[in-house]
């Protein structure tokens, strides 16, 4: 497996840092240096303020000796660690920390003007070419007589800033690291906690790629992530699932053609050698003859089944009478209700009840599910068929007192080709379609059956089937017949047909 995502967190997280690192160093440098700059700036603006209005200020009204003003000058320079000047407006220097000016020969500063600050109260430079190192430069007027006597100036080198500087950058640094450690703990759980579920999902995915659906495996986690793995083993077990069933269903498929088409070969190849005498012949030719019909019952229930399970089935609904159609399929029952002295009761809501449906595949249905019915029914017992109206719905109830179905098998009557062991010795010539078929009927309708059973007392199939919004324009009702009364029918006697088994 390529680690291609933790090559790339990894990539991101070392650009990051080092772009982070560089913007860091940078703009953290200049903000830095300018706030320290302001800073010394204003502390230094005030001690200019004090000295013109004191020293320098005694110092032009002739209250001090020049003298006198140059030794407290060297102090707070010495104090300040700066230089202390005293200029006049026209660039004289008058004093400084260093020494006093010689009043037959000044110095004179070349280009002087006190605009250099721009609209503030300090700037940097080399003090019009009399420093080799760029300094800190502040300015505070000396006034006399609301007129501006001259300038005290300190300067301060840029470079004895730079300690304070780094102090500040040190910390940021420091922080900046403890920041790219904390990033770093955070990549290292996200690695645990999301890298490597990815991981083993992605194993999971690769096993299930190959075929192997059995495959398990688990995320502990309650997030997105353990949504996304139970999913993902839900669908495995769903898609291994249905492999089995596909495996059963062929098995199954594979041993319901094999029985018929091994007795046939058989009848014949006795038949053909002699074995069976002519005068039998007749007889085994019947058998023959129902085995066939079997596999030809067979196909054609495997055939319906799959065009039920297609997309889209076409279903030809009418407005009809179900009462109508429950009397017609009865009577198909009558000659095998006589022989097992089964009787038929019928509880039915009105003389006519019209459903919304494909009728002749809801026929079908009541037909598998009372062939079931008589089927696993005992002699001289009886079936209930009732109807009830609930909302827009219509229910079908089919109800026998027979062997019944175990519980442990209810949830699996549905299933294609599967028959309770209760029902194997019953249940010679049949398919184990039926129910199927009836499932997929009543879900292209929209509609769904639940069974109620007990093992040794009886099963009652109940289905949906919609109501019809209005009756047909031909037919005569009366306001009367809407009203819900339960008739009681003939009893009527069957006997098994070839169809599904009961489960």
């Amino acid at each position: 497996m390529k680690h291609r995502l933790f090559l790339k967190l990894l990539l991101a997280y070392v650009i990051f840092a080092l772009f982070s690192f560089l913007l860091v160093a940078t703009f953290s440098n200049l903000l830095i240096r300018e706030r320290v700059m302001r800073e010394e700036a204003a502390s230094l603006y005030t001690e200019a303020g004090t000295i013109s209005r004191s020293y320098a200020a005694s110092l032009y009204q002739s209250e001090s000796t020049i003298e006198s003003v140059y030794a407290e000058l060297r102090s707070l320079a010495a104090y300040l660690s700066s230089s202390i000047w005293i200029v006049n407006p026209s660039g004289t220097v008058l004093l400084t920390n260093e020494g006093m000016s010689d009043l037959s020969n000044p110095r004179v500063i070349e280009n002087f003007t006190p605009q250099v600050t721009e609209n503030t109260y300090y700037t940097t430079g080399y003090f019009f070419g009399e420093f080799s190192q760029e300094q800190l430069i502040v300015f505070s007027p000396i006034t006399s007589n609301y007129k501006i006597q001259g300038y005290v100036i300190l300067l301060k080198p840029l470079s004895s800033l730079s300690q304070r500087i780094n102090s500040y950058l040190t910390i940021v640094y420091i922080t900046v690291a403890l920041i790219f450690l904390l990033s770093l703990i955070i990549l290292l759980f996200f690695t645990e906690m999301f890298y490597r579920p990815l991981q083993n999902i992605i194993y999971a995915t690769e096993q299930y790629a190959e075929g192997n659906m059995h495959y398990e495996f688990s995320v502990d986690s309650y997030d997105e992530m353990g949504y996304l793995a139970g999913t993902l083993g839900y669908m495995a077990s769903e898609i291994a699932q249905s492999e089995d069933v596909q495996k059963k269903f062929i098995a199954n498929v594979s041993h319901d053609f094999r029985s018929p088409l091994t007795s046939i070969r058989g009848y014949l190849e006795a038949m053909l050698d002699g074995t069976i005498e002519p005068s039998q012949h007749e007889k085994y030719l019947q058998i023959v003859m129902n085995e066939t019909d079997r596999l030809t019952k067979l196909t054609n229930s495997l055939l319906q089944l799959n065009n039920l399970n297609t997309k889209g089935i076409a279903l030809n609904r009418t407005i009809f009478d179900i009462n109508s159609m429950i009397h017609d399929t009865l009577e198909t029952f009558e000659g095998t209700c006589q022989k097992k002295g089964i009787h038929i009761n019928l509880i039915l809501t009105g003389e006519e009840m019209y459903v919304d449906g494909d009728k002749d595949k809801l026929q079908q249905v009541l037909y598998n599910l009372l062939d079931n019915a008589i089927k696993f029914s005992h002699h001289d017992s009886e079936i209930k068929i009732e109807t009830t109206v609930k909302k827009n719905k219509l229910m079908v109830s089919v109800k026998d007192s027979g062997i019944g179905i175990p519980k442990d098998s209810i949830g699996l009557i549905f299933d294609r080709f599967y028959k309770t062991d209760l029902s194997r010795g019953k249940d010679k010539k049949g398919t184990g379609l039926g129910l199927s078929i009836v499932k997929e009927i009543l879900r292209s309708h929209n509609e769904n059956i639940n069974v109620i059973s007990t093992e040794g007392v009886g099963t009652e199939f109940i289905f949906t089937v919609a109501l019809a919004d209005d009756e047909p324009e031909e037919v005569e009702t009366d306001e009367t017949e809407a009203e819900e009364s339960k008739t009681e029918a003939d009893e009527i006697e069957a006997e098994p047909q070839d169809s599904s088994g009961e489960s």
